[in-house]
């Protein structure tokens, strides 16, 4: 292997693929990039067995093509800090060592053979395709990813739920408390389907989505996907299990209605939750006519605070509990100016969602489960 190529260049194709890189393995060889140049092209692969990201950069000449695994630690810090200009790479076999010359200077590096690089397997031929508007998908993710769960008992859990439909894409994440759905009409497919992205994927897909990609290629069998966009190939191991029927619990006939300013409920029930049980985090609503109350407090410390707010309610006389952290998770990720809360009853799950005139352009519904109290 032997090529020159713009160090920026170079630069930003390894840190595109970075986060695959894994801080320590049980197989070494995958604290390493794989290098394989060809056409003109080098291919820059990073995997920790269960992501893999690859890219490409072209480069400006080369002499010889190969392939070959070079230390990603090392590489990524002399590229930082060299400034932009032409780098030549090649192989020393005489000395076993990856070389990089720039105009005053070089460095060797160790390289390992790519035969040593584990084979990266992608989905099958019984793979289905849907494309998904980029923006789209980050802020599905975005709307949904703080919902995952940590349960190793029930590792769907863990994950988002593509739900994908002949009218509507879903995505849809819950840790039994509360219960996030995101849709859009944008994607469709010619028949049903789903898959479970596990949650350190979706956090890594997220952000390297660039603001310039329009469409993210999406393919998927029964225990891969593939996510294609510009030069970036993400390839990840599904989440194995079955994702709850969501739809079920999702309440249809709450009768008590709260509409009621987003910031200015978020804003109380942090202020109120300041003085919660640290351990429960649990506050109170008191809901009329025209207002609603919250309170919480602290037995122990002799702490509490209450704060009344002004707001469109129509419904029961209705006292219920939750846990101030789920109310304030839901709200923060939320962008509507206006929600509505609909209710049943003390013990029965809330329904969030945006008020009437922003539902179109707000895609974001939620569940939350109440406290005793």
């Amino acid at each position: 292997m032997n090529f020159t190529v713009s160090s920026n260049e170079l630069l930003k194709g390894i840190l595109d693929v970075s986060k695959a890189i894994p801080s320590k393995s049980a197989l070494p060889i995958l604290e390493n990039f794989l290098f394989v140049l060809k056409n003109e092209e080098l291919e820059i692969t990073a995997s920790d067995s269960e992501l893999t990201l690859r890219t490409s950069v072209t480069v400006e000449s080369t002499k010889e093509e190969g392939s070959v695994a070079v230390p990603a630690r090392h590489i990524t810090d002399i590229l930082k800090a060299l400034p932009d200009q032409p780098v030549s790479i090649s192989i020393d076999e005489d000395k076993s060592s990856f070389e990089i010359a720039w105009a005053n200077g070089n460095s060797s590096l160790p390289y390992f053979p790519a035969e040593d690089y584990p084979e990266i397997k992608g989905v099958g031929e019984d793979a289905e395709t849907i494309e998904f508007n980029a923006q789209s998908l980050v802020d599905g993710i975005n709307g949904t990813i703080y919902a995952t769960a940590d349960d190793e008992m029930r590792p769907a859990m863990n994950g988002i739920f593509f739900d994908i439909d002949t009218d509507a894409t879903t995505l849809v994440a819950s840790d039994s408390h509360k219960l996030i759905c995101y849709s859009t009409a944008d994607v469709k497919a010619l028949a049903k389907s789903s898959f479970i992205l596990h949650k350190k994927a979706a956090a890594i897909l997220k952000s390297i989505v660039s603001k310039d990609a329009e469409e993210v290629n999406i393919v998927f069998d029964a225990n891969t996907v593939e996510f294609k966009f510009g030069k970036i190939l993400m390839i990840c191991r599904l989440v194995v299990g079955k994702f709850p029927k969501y739809r079920d619990v999702i309440p249809m006939n709450n009768s008590n209605i709260l509409k009621i300013e987003r910031e200015q409920l978020l804003n109380t029930v942090k202020r109120v939750a300041v003085c919660a049980n640290k351990a429960s985090n649990h506050i109170k609503f008191d809901l009329k006519p025209g207002q609603i109350e919250i309170t919480a407090q602290d037995l122990g410390f002799a702490l509490a605070a209450y704060e009344k707010v002004a707001c469109d309610y129509s419904g029961e006389n209705l006292t219920i509990g939750f846990k101030s952290s789920f109310i304030s998770d839901i709200l923060s990720n939320m962008t509507c100016d206006n929600i509505v809360i609909k209710f049943a009853d003390a013990r029965r799950a809330a329904l969030v969602v945006p008020a009437e005139e922003e539902a179109e352009s707000e895609k974001i519904c939620g569940i939350i489960m109440p406290i005793m109290i």
